[in-house]
């Protein structure tokens, strides 16, 4: 069992921190960048937690049985994630040679499941015929963002590897977070239907109107604070 009584160290005020193999390194290595993505990224994961526990849920039934079912998903989809990406997380703090006997890895199993889920939600949604923009009007947007967030951990894996060489990551820790960040759209994709969102539709440049910006609405306020100003 872990126990934390203290948080502070001391041991990284010279800017230095360890790997899991106990060796130390500059904060600025790049498995330390791996590293904090992978917090990152789980840390997004709990705001999107957050987010659908949020929805207003009513006890007149149907819109309401969807919230419930969103909510349902997302916490028990998530909640295993965010273990699974701490798991990840371990296992990138050092070489794929120098980790511990004891420790679990994830596996093909883990990875597959997100294929499996995938295939689940997409029964129930249209085939994408244009593209989308990481928007939404509920949690769906805070989805889209976790889901960059996962593509910059997978560009900073990349980087590690182009560095140090393939046996620096594990392949299917890669596999994994590609998956993860496919996982995360198609997901966003379920959440916005079954709340009966409509996602926001990218429109080419030629087909959108004419950009006139937001001058005259500004000049228009600021006519307005001045008018307002003149009133005692």
């Amino acid at each position: 069992m872990v126990r934390i009584t203290r948080v502070y160290t001391g041991t990284g005020d010279d800017g230095t921190s360890a790997f899991v193999d106990g060796s130390r390194h500059k904060k600025s290595h790049l498995r330390f960048e791996v590293v904090g993505t992978c917090d990152e990224l789980n840390a997004t994961l709990g705001l999107i937690i957050m987010e659908c526990n949020r929805l207003q849920s009513h006890d007149d039934g149907g819109q309401s049985s969807s919230t419930k079912r969103v909510k349902s998903v997302v916490n028990s989809a998530l909640s295993r994630i965010q273990n699974e990406l701490f798991d990840l997380g371990a296992e990138l703090a050092c070489l794929p040679s120098e980790l511990p006997e004891y420790m679990e890895l994830i596996n093909e199993l883990q990875s597959d499941l997100l294929l499996s889920e995938m295939d689940a939600w997409q029964e129930h949604l249209e085939p994408l015929r244009n593209f989308i923009l990481p928007s939404g009007q509920g949690p769906e947007a805070m989805i889209h963002f976790s889901r960059t967030v996962t593509r910059r951990l997978e560009r900073s894996m990349v980087r590690l590897i182009e560095s140090e060489g393939e046996d620096s990551v594990r392949k299917l820790a890669l596999i994994y977070v590609n998956r993860l960040s496919d996982w995360l759209f198609v997901l966003g994709r379920w959440v916005s239907f079954s709340l009966g969102n409509d996602e926001t539709i990218w429109k080419p440049l030629a087909k959108r109107e004419q950009v006139e910006g937001v001058v005259d609405i500004i000049k228009k306020f600021n006519s307005n604070d001045d008018e307002f100003s003149m009133i005692d």
